[in-house]
């Protein structure tokens, strides 16, 4: 998909620059009563050029009024210009809002695989492998939209001793025993035991089923019992040594923090550790013809997140291709206390209930309404509410009003939309709708999509004060209002979708 040309904004800040004869960049004034658009450029620039920025400012501002899209250009402070713009401005930019709005902007594109939730399964999801599934998918969402060819892929342990001591204990269970005191507890493991065969298929079935359910599809699965079959291929690749009996990496001199044990010592069964199966992993990935590898990992691996970099290094290959992603905890409550709401087990809260309990919808929002630095703490009060304190059903209600509008609204004429004057209200709702592009390429560049979740609600506020001061249907500027109205739901609707929320008609 080929990135798409400038928008308004940026036409604009390539005309002004070609005048100024320097690259410079548009932003929005804090204050609203200061301009539509502001440019630093003077303060930049001024001491190269030998001039004051005031001087500098003061040129830039006369020959602006030059632009067709300029209406009005004021200096302010040590060397700002800020911009007020003509109606026209705002309806080009209006205009070109559609469904690939903010979209298609990588130059190059590239194929990136995204490597994501990856639990175990010996046991239903938690709410904790829920983030990773919903950040993960989120910036796949991302990335995929901006024009990448993205890959979803789950990697599951289908051998050791934490699968071992879960089909031991769902055949205790089939054979009327209480399962093993070091095993796996709960109803779950009660209902695998009334089906025939693999208990581990069948949990990973349901683990399939519940994903869907929670809108995120895997493309592909790797199994580690395959991967580790090739590790006598890639082993004498990695640079290792021997120290009591065990196989270690010498990943701390490739940027690790410290070294590692790929084959435990005879004593300890002389088996190869999680750290070996991540070679053969990696290079798998990256003979796959990804471009780019994105492991989202919990905390949990803080401590090992340089140690992948250090086997692209001993192997080769370039460590910009690897990106891990860290995630922290997730806390729910209810009225202020620590919720726990899983009616399987008392510690522990699977993502199916949570979903039963508060939506898909709120699950996948709340779930990414903060960055992935930060500690989530869900109010299932709050997620459950269908009030304009709740901000995905706050955010839902503003597309499903605009929904209701546009089918109240008579059919569109195919006429081109006459640019009538704006109100402030319309204004700054435009504006907002402007800040779109920037906005997903700064949240797909930072892997942020709580960034899309905080834009989705701005631009819910401002539709809401346009809405609430201006008529659309019957008014003289109908046909101008209904154009806003549909870009208005086209970036709500798209926000939504990046966040795996669903974008309502009705509610």
């Amino acid at each position: 998909m080929p990135a798409r040309g400038p928008y308004a904004v940026g036409r604009l800040a390539a005309a002004l620059g070609e005048l100024a004869g320097v690259e410079l960049e548009l932003a929005r004034p804090p204050d609203g009563q200061e301009g539509d658009y502001a440019t630093n450029y003077a303060l930049r620039h001024a001491a190269a050029a030998g001039r004051s920025p005031r001087e500098l400012a003061q040129e830039l501002a006369v020959r602006a009024v030059e632009l067709p899209e300029v209406e009005r250009a004021e200096v302010a402070g040590p060397g700002f210009v800020n911009l007020w713009l003509a109606n026209a401005f705002f309806a080009a930019a209006l205009a070109e809002v559609d469904d690939r709005y903010g979209g298609a902007s990588a130059d190059p594109s590239a194929r990136i695989q995204v490597e994501m939730v990856s639990a175990n399964p010996t046991g239903p999801l938690t709410v904790a492998s829920a983030r990773n599934g919903a950040y993960g998918d989120s910036v796949a969402r991302l990335l995929e939209f901006v024009g990448h060819e993205v890959a979803r892929e789950y990697y599951w342990n289908d051998a050791g001793a934490q699968i071992d001591r879960f089909r031991a204990s769902v055949e205790a269970v089939r054979r009327g025993e209480p399962p093993p005191a070091d095993g796996y507890q709960g109803d779950y493991i009660r209902d695998l035991a009334h089906e025939r065969g693999d208990p581990v298929a069948a949990m990973l079935e349901r683990i399939e089923a519940t994903l869907e359910r929670f809108r995120i599809h895997f493309d592909s699965w790797a199994l580690q019992s395959e991967l580790e079959q090739r590790l006598s291929e890639y082993l004498p690749r990695v640079d290792t040594y021997e120290r009591d009996g065990a196989v270690w990496a010498r990943a701390s001199a490739y940027g690790d923090d410290q070294d590692r044990v790929l084959i435990r010592s005879p004593e300890q069964g002389g088996t190869a550790t999680y750290r070996a199966a991540d070679i053969v992993y990696l290079v798998d990935k990256l003979e796959r013809g990804f471009d780019r590898a994105i492991y989202v990992l919990g905390a949990d691996h803080h401590g090992t997140r340089k140690w992948y970099q250090a086997v692209a290094r001993m192997l080769g290959y370039d460590p910009e291709r690897l990106e891990v992603l860290l995630y922290q905890l997730v806390h729910l409550t209810r009225g202020g206390q620590q919720a726990k709401m899983s009616k399987r087990r008392g510690d522990v809260v699977f993502l199916d209930e949570f979903m039963d309990e508060v939506g898909v919808d709120a699950a996948r929002w709340f779930l990414v309404n903060r960055g992935p630095d930060q500690t989530i703490e869900i109010d299932v009060d709050l997620a459950v509410e269908k009030t304009r304190r709740n901000p995905v059903y706050y955010v839902q209600y503003a597309h499903a009003r605009i929904a209701g509008i546009l089918t109240s609204a008579p059919a569109a004429s195919g006429e081109p939309v006459r640019a009538c004057p704006l109100t402030g209200e319309e204004k700054e709702l435009v504006k907002r709708l402007i800040d779109f592009p920037a906005v997903v390429r700064n949240a797909t560049a930072k892997r942020g999509p709580q960034q899309i979740a905080a834009y989705a609600i701005e631009v819910a506020d401002a539709f809401n004060r346009f809405y609430d001061n201006c008529r659309v249907l019957g008014s003289e500027n109908e046909a101008q209002r209904l154009a806003l109205c549909r870009a208005t739901r086209e970036v709500i609707a798209r926000s939504l979708h990046l966040l795996g929320v669903a974008a309502p008609d009705r509610m």
